[in-house]
């Protein structure tokens, strides 16, 4: 499975961003689809999750402003990212957990700056 994640930018403070992953590959259902970033410096951290079952989690730090969706049938997730801040600033991964192991996409950057 390859995860291919866009959609990062630059925007301002306060701004929009929508992030989108698709994935590639036989896989015929997803267990859960995750978003993560990670800092210049920093460990890479858990930012949103939408299960199979159509569950969705969120960190305290995104929650209220980031919005997870896609079809985890389909292998796609999208990350709706509202009232953006200086420090959601970072690298944003997509991932992929199936009966066939964990699957990381390649990052996309997203650069929150006045």
């Amino acid at each position: 499975v390859q995860l291919q994640a866009s959609g990062g930018g630059l925007v301002q403070p306060g701004g929009s961003l929508r992030l989108s992953c698709a994935s590639s590959g036989r896989i015929f259902s997803f267990n859960a689809m995750k978003w993560f970033r990670q800092e210049p410096g920093k460990q890479r951290e858990w930012v949103a999750v939408m299960s199979s079952g159509g569950s969705k989690n969120y960190a305290d730090s995104v929650k209220g402003r980031f919005i997870i969706s896609g079809d985890n049938f389909k292998g796609t997730v999208y990350l709706q990212m509202n009232s953006l801040k200086l420090e959601d600033t970072a690298v944003y991964y997509c991932n992929a957990v199936t009966p066939y192991g964990i699957f990381w996409g390649q990052g996309t950057l997203v650069t929150v700056s006045s």
